[in-house]
């Protein structure tokens, strides 16, 4: 039977002619469906391709009986419940990389505008008059670009504007240095050091618990007088209510917005009447380039699935078939949870990350292992965009060299996987074995050590002396916080210790800042799974 796909948004004519191309897939085409009708037509669908418009939801996921893949042609995948897929076994594809130049292009062309008043004069010429005293602009040759998050978009803009004259300051708790050099780039440490200093700021960061409203109120009023603003990457990352009264004040001379918390923007939206704000309804991608090859990947991906049974460009699952992934599934999860766990435990700013294989894992190909740990690694900084697919491409925008090691031999294990990430002169690490069929944190530090790489974890180094671990369970137990299971090591009698515990809970702040206060106590670390 031949599989059905619905193109449920509007994509490229070249894309839809790859889908049809030989007759193998049925193809349909229906944009502007409501989420009922979207309901009430998905179960005859084993595919279905969507660009930002369409919402997958849960409920949409749920009555797609026959459905095995959604194709997002885009890179960000916010309106697909990536989450209800994998729970329905729906694999989810994007297509990264097609709109790399096209967004980038887009921001630079608002940081003209905002810089010229180049839609005011349009306006006011439209309008009759000829005002031209009101239109002053300032030169962007000379001036400084602040820009947050140094990726493929944000790495591109730079290149344009050093093209234009600008100097370009840059703030990337993940960039090393190495890369900021290569792309002429000023990397600073901290981002209120880029706010004083920066004449335009243009933000190009993934939208994450950390990085919502990264321009809050405090924030703005800490930047320069008269700086002028422009997002073309997520909707969230400025606080739209903060903005506002900052252009109000002048504190803010101008700013640009292609997205927004809400989208499409309400009517009542106050960010209409603004003073001296651009607003465009998300256009970063919207290039007849950008989405003919948006459209041509997220096709070629899934006529590849549907057809031959190989994944790619797979958000979320490997892109493996079958019968590899049965073999080193277990690899692949638990590559990923130690990756997670050492991004969580390591600098900022990491240079290199070394992966080494030890013992039988040896006699696979460990590329999508690799690619797993990557991701696990690399999700902070990156957000939920990382998949297995682009991970190794993130690292690399980062400037992170990625080196792999192998050993025949594991020691007291079958199966071992070690990671080690160096970064401001600091080198940290963990290691992972399978006891059986259950994975292990066995080294952290590189001290033997057993945890469970599951729930929360709590790392503390500490001083070796008696009745520290009473004190450490009193002080949790105090606080509401069961242990679960502990693991203890040191190197040396009255030296530093190693402290792991698994927690039912997570510690409070209130709880870490009394744990961290003991003179005992050198370091705690929360890890989150």
């Amino acid at each position: 039977m031949t599989p059905k796909v619905l193109i449920a948004d509007s994509v490229s004519q070249r894309g839809i002619d790859e889908l049809s191309r030989d007759h193998a897939l049925e193809v349909t085409i229906k944009t502007g469906l409501s989420e009922p009708e979207l309901v009430d037509l998905i179960p005859q669908f084993s595919a279905l391709v969507v660009r930002s418009q369409t919402k997958v939801t849960a409920d949409v996921l749920n009555a797609g009986s026959k459905l095995r893949v959604i194709g997002r042609a885009g890179v960000g995948v916010d309106n697909v419940d990536v989450e209800a897929a994998t729970r329905r076994g729906v694999v989810v594809l994007n297509a990264p990389g097609g709109n790399t130049v096209s967004t980038a292009e887009h921001a630079f062309s608002l940081l003209l505008c905002v810089a010229r008043k180049i839609p005011q004069a349009d306006a006011i010429v439209r309008g009759g008059k000829w005002d031209r005293k009101n239109l002053e602009g300032v030169e962007l040759y000379n001036k400084m670009l602040g820009v947050v998050g140094m990726g493929r978009i944000g790495s591109e803009l730079s290149r344009r504007a050093i093209a234009f004259g600008m100097r370009v300051i840059a703030y990337d708790p993940y960039l090393s240095a190495t890369r900021a050099r290569s792309l002429q780039v000023e990397l600073v440490d901290e981002l209120d050091d880029l706010l004083t200093h920066a004449d335009f700021i243009s933000l190009h960061t993934p939208l994450t618990p950390e990085t919502r409203h990264i321009l809050n109120a405090a924030r703005l009023q800490k930047t320069k007088r008269g700086v002028r603003i422009v997002n073309c990457a997520r909707g969230g990352l400025i606080d739209e209510a903060a903005l506002i009264k900052a252009l109000e004040d002048r504190c803010v001379a101008a700013a640009a917005l292609d997205v927004f918390e809400t989208e499409p923007l309400p009517a009542d939206s106050p960010l209409r009447t603004a003073p001296n704000l651009i607003l465009t309804p998300h256009l970063g991608a919207s290039t007849a380039e950008a989405q003919e090859s948006v459209g041509i990947e997220i096709a070629q991906s899934i006529r590849a699935l549907l057809l031959e049974g190989t994944i790619r460009n797979a958000v979320n699952m490997p892109s493996l078939d079958a019968k590899t992934l049965a073999v080193i599934g277990p690899h692949l999860r638990f590559g990923e949870k130690l990756g997670r766990f050492l991004s969580q435990i390591a600098p900022k700013r990491v240079d290199t990350l070394n992966i080494n294989y030890s013992g039988k894992v040896n006699d696979v190909d460990t590329t999508a292992i690799t690619r797993s740990i990557l991701k696990g690694f690399l999700q902070i900084a990156g957000g939920t965009d990382v998949n297995e697919v682009n991970a190794p491409a993130f690292a690399k925008s980062l400037g992170l060299k990625l080196t792999e090691s192998r050993l025949s031999a594991p020691g007291d294990y079958t199966d071992m996987l070690e990671l080690s990430a160096a970064g401001e002169g600091k080198t940290v690490s963990v290691g992972g074995a399978f006891f059986g069929a259950t994975p292990r944190i066995v080294s952290i530090y590189s001290r033997p050590v057993e945890a469970r790489p599951q729930g929360v974890v709590l790392v503390l180094e500490n001083t070796d002396r008696p009745g520290m671990v009473g004190r450490i369970g009193t002080l949790l137990g105090d606080h509401g916080v069961n242990i679960a299971t502990m693991s203890l090591s040191r190197n040396q009698a009255g030296g530093t210790a190693l402290t792991v515990l698994n927690l039912d809970s997570a510690p409070s702040d209130r709880l870490m800042s009394e744990i961290r206060a003991s003179e005992d106590i050198h370091a705690a670390q929360v890890i989150e799974f």
